[in-house]
């Protein structure tokens, strides 16, 4: 299985139609929380009007995606208890989380901060993402990402775009605390003719592979948010930037 970071990074890339080839890994992450979904109906997706909250910069780009996604899919984490500031620094820092998953031991690849809010993460072998918030809302963000996926030495690029729109409901518990609910929609594009073959061939499966990939995007942060909920003695060496 794919480390929180890669997953993270193959979700934005169309992880289903190119990372099936690449998703036997020696050390698997840990598992989320189960269950992450519950059994039968999905969980409703939250109303958010893109069109609203979206940067109008990015917009026209966003809503071409949205509307006309190569495969969408949505999950929900369960509810746990952290500090909600703590909690939207994580999202607004996904090179720090996964510097702390490295940093517990957990394989996960590099995610690098390119200033202004853009991120992006290279495999080195022509897998390559750059993604940055477009939108924000009550207990919410929504990415935008650009890049291509390489599956392998002798097959070609395949350029994609995504559209994710985090949302996190928060209830106050008091000392400070409150409790989260974290869910994601995701919006996959394509213009890559062998990628939407792939999804085809998957058929009934797809769907669950796509909603397994946005619990581990779910998971990715959320795991190091209750870590650090735990061991609030660790967390600031947790999250420290990287040494130079």
């Amino acid at each position: 299985m794919h480390g929180p970071g890669q997953w993270l990074a193959a979700l934005f890339a169309l992880w289903l139609a190119i990372g099936a080839a690449a998703a036997q890994q020696p050390e698997p992450m840990p598992a989320p929380p189960a269950p992450a979904v519950m059994p039968g109906p999905r969980p409703p997706a939250h109303r958010i009007v893109l069109s609203e909250v979206v940067d109008p910069r990015y917009r026209e780009a966003v809503l071409a995606v949205a509307r006309k996604p190569t495969l969408a899919s949505r999950a929900a984490y369960p509810e746990f208890v952290g500090t909600s500031a703590f909690y939207d620094w994580l999202l607004d820092h996904p090179d720090r989380v996964s510097l702390a998953w490295q940093r517990r031991k957990v394989p996960c690849v590099a995610i690098s901060d390119r200033g202004n809010g853009t991120f992006s993460w290279d495999d080195g072998e022509g897998s390559m993402l750059t993604w940055q918030t477009v939108g924000r809302f009550a207990d919410g963000l929504v990415w935008y990402a650009t890049g291509k996926v390489k599956a392998s030495a002798i097959t070609p690029s395949v350029p994609v775009k995504a559209v994710v729109v985090m949302v996190h409901p928060k209830k106050t518990l008091g000392n400070g605390t409150v409790s989260i609910t974290p869910m994601a929609q995701v919006y996959l594009q394509t213009d890559s003719k062998a990628a939407k073959i792939v999804l085809k061939l998957l058929g009934p499966s797809a769907p669950q592979l796509a909603e397994q990939g946005v619990e581990q995007l779910l998971f990715f942060f959320a795991g190091i948010a209750q870590y650090a909920q735990k061991h609030p003695d660790k967390s600031d060496a947790l999250l420290a930037p990287a040494r130079k």
